[in-house]
């Protein structure tokens, strides 16, 4: 992380600083399109949106990392440290790690509620045990913690036009919008760690089922009716995209251009999933990087453009968003 960003975000302490730069990183290795869109917010928001990915990072590589030796009880207690440490930091109390701290000073910086976090660890954990969903209303449920809350917990960093109370319901859409799209580029990955984020239902109107997905996978066949239900899975996933757009509307100005260049990727990986004709058993669909720069680029004119009609407005932690209309009474 560059030192203009954390001096414009007024994080001066030696320690945390380094904090926030071991979160960037995180940003910068785990999630290319993330950490792109994340380079359009104003410099003095960068700082925070790391530490939040940089967390949520750290908390899914204790479930997930592949190379990881740990059993499921190692697993299990690590996250409970984990979550022990994140309640005592939220609470103004230390923490050893360095991802918490960052986290437990942008949460105090931004009044965002510990109720987010704790939601999310709830899920990380349930990843310990459950395999597979039963249906959408299942999946969803999950979602909320894995991914809807932090829509939610990005809202007080990218700031509001309207009540955010308002805004709340889409940031959370485009979190899960988000998620389904990582569900469905990576169903062979998530079937190597034993999941399958797919409803059991959605699959089995088109005739598929975990021991198809699994003989597909390992033998390398093509299946028709694997991609059928992976095309019914991204005609839903298109769906939360559409609940979701009305609220970058909603956003501070000089946010947008980081929500829309994210919004426009993501949707991007839907497509590519789509011209791969949906094999996404034996490839993982990705966006050129040719689109990614001409999407980041356009991205940079919308950004400079809002800077100049809200100058001085860009707002920082102590308001929720640039314009007189910011609801700035509550926490999302």
């Amino acid at each position: 992380m560059t030192g203009r960003e954390l001096d414009a975000a007024g994080i001066t302490d030696a320690a945390l600083r380094r904090d926030y730069e071991l979160c960037r990183r995180l940003n910068a290795r785990h999630g290319k399109t993330y950490f792109l869109a994340t380079r359009l917010l104003t410099t003095e928001r960068r700082p925070a949106v790391h530490a939040l990915y940089g967390f949520a990072r750290w908390a899914d590589e204790i479930v997930d990392d592949l190379h990881s030796t740990a059993d499921r009880t190692q697993r299990e207690r690590a996250l409970d440290r984990l979550a022990r440490e994140v309640d005592t930091a939220l609470g103004g109390g230390s923490a050893a790690q360095p991802v918490v701290r960052a986290l437990a000073d942008t949460a105090a910086r931004y009044a965002i509620p510990a109720r987010h976090f704790a939601d999310f660890l709830a899920a990380m954990r349930s990843d310990l045990d459950v395999t597979d969903y039963p249906d959408y209303t299942a999946l969803r449920s999950y979602i909320h913690g894995s991914a809807a809350v932090i829509g939610l917990q990005m809202l007080p960093v990218l700031g509001t036009v309207a009540p955010r109370e308002e805004a709340a319901p889409h940031a959370a859409a485009l979190g899960v919008a988000f998620q389904l799209t990582n569900f469905l580029r990576d169903v062979g990955e998530d079937l190597d760690r034993g999941r399958v984020y797919l409803p059991a239902d959605l699959l089995r109107a088109h005739g598929v089922d975990r021991e198809l997905l699994q003989w597909c996978r390992r033998t390398g066949a093509r299946d028709r009716r694997v991609r059928a239900a992976i095309a019914a899975g991204a005609d839903l996933t298109r769906g939360v995209y559409r609940l979701a757009a009305p609220g970058i509307e909603m956003l501070d100005p000089v946010s947008r251009p980081c929500v829309r260049t994210a919004f426009i990727l993501y949707g991007d990986i839907l497509r590519a999933i789509a011209a791969d004709r949906y094999d996404v058993l034996h490839r993982r669909s990705a966006v050129s990087r040719r689109r990614r720069i001409a999407v980041a680029a356009d991205g940079l004119r919308h950004l400079a453009a809002a800077r100049l009609r809200h100058r001085g407005g860009a707002g920082g932690p102590a308001a929720e968003g640039s314009l007189a209309r910011t609801d700035t009474r509550r926490a999302a």
